[in-house]
């Protein structure tokens, strides 16, 4: 999964969306003016692709969103309850409103899937933060499935994210090294609760992995390792679902070494999509040299995140549901 640079496509970025090895292109600020042009721009991209392709944005809510304008404004998840008067009941409510809301305007311009939600606790960790649910890891799992039920209700594929949790180490993965001295045992007794709940409840449809190492369950950082993904994701907590890589550009992913060895890692490792973000020229050294191959149980994994709604933006703004969903969070935003 590549990037591109600007709002709309150069004849290298088309060249490249026609590689056998790119299913999927995530999108940035950068990439977007109005709705309107964000929807010719990801129909250029799938004219270019001449296959199925996957398109994602981190459009979680709060200081993660990436279109703004003419979007509705979600609020970060970790505000959520206290919109609700730390009522359960009512903070479910408005995390499903959130997720359906959110969900339809992003399918509108004619992207399959945001990363979302946050599964990680908000403990120390200052690039999660409010973009947690919560600082109970007992109230994630509930918040979080009602946000994932509202997705679910308009045809969004859920990616729970960052397993097994990036709650408690402090330092950013984006520019730092993130270590976690703790056991499995204290990990799997706090963090990874939530995983574990939404897994067993069969709610995630693909998982994203943090770029942290555990060094008493493994050397390399979770994305990496094959105890993590293969040992306990797939076979201990029985997920079927994608596994997606996080960036590969990412400072917490160099210990691996240079790009080519960090996908060929990321996907040994078993995750089924490899991101690779904001380094043109890394990418096309990768798709030139990496050992990689196209899986073809990956491939129908990432298939059943593909949406299967049609709906345009117009569309969507006269539909009784948006504008009903867009009232009810714009009435409890202004309280």
């Amino acid at each position: 999964m590549l990037d591109v640079a600007g709002t709309s496509l150069t004849a290298e970025d088309k060249e490249l969306l026609n590689h056998p090895l790119v299913g999927g292109l995530i999108l940035f600020t950068r990439n977007f003016q109005t709705p309107e042009q964000v929807s010719e721009l990801t129909r250029a991209i799938r004219i270019a692709a001449k296959k199925d392709i996957l398109i994602a944005v981190d459009h979680e809510g709060g200081r993660v969103q990436r279109f703004r304008e003419g979007f509705s404004s979600i609020p970060a998840m970790g505000n959520i309850w206290s919109l609700a008067n730390q009522d359960i009941e009512q903070a479910k409510t408005v995390a499903k409103r959130c997720g359906s809301l959110m969900a339809m305007e992003v399918q509108a311009v004619g992207v399959d899937i945001s990363f979302a939600p946050i599964l990680d606790i908000n403990g120390v960790s200052d690039v999660i933060g409010d973009r947690s649910f919560h600082c109970d890891v007992n109230y994630i799992a509930p918040l979080a499935q009602a946000f994932i039920a509202g997705m679910q209700n308009v045809g969004m594929k859920a990616t729970g994210k960052h397993f097994p949790g990036h709650g408690s180490v402090q330092a950013d993965s984006h520019i730092d090294m993130a270590i976690d001295n703790r056991s499995y045992e204290q990990v799997k007794a706090l963090d990874m609760l939530p995983f574990q709940m939404l897994i067993a409840s069969n709610d995630l449809d693909a998982m994203m992995p943090a770029h942290v190492i555990f060094p008493e369950v493994d050397d390399r950082s979770v994305g990496f390792s094959s105890v993590w993904l293969q040992g306990i994701l797939r076979n201990q907590l029985g997920f079927n679902g994608v596994i997606f890589s996080d960036d590969l550009s990412m400072q917490g992913a160099s210990s691996i070494g240079g790009y080519i060895e960090r996908c060929e890692a990321a996907q040994e490792a078993g995750c089924d999509m490899l991101l690779l973000c904001n380094t043109r020229d890394a990418v096309v050294d990768v798709l030139d040299n990496a050992n990689l191959k196209v899986d073809p149980t990956s491939s129908e994994r990432l298939k059943r995140m593909l949406k299967t709604t049609n709906i345009n933006w117009q569309q969507m703004k006269e539909s009784h549901y948006w504008q009903q969903l867009s009232n009810e969070l714009s009435s409890k935003l202004s309280k």
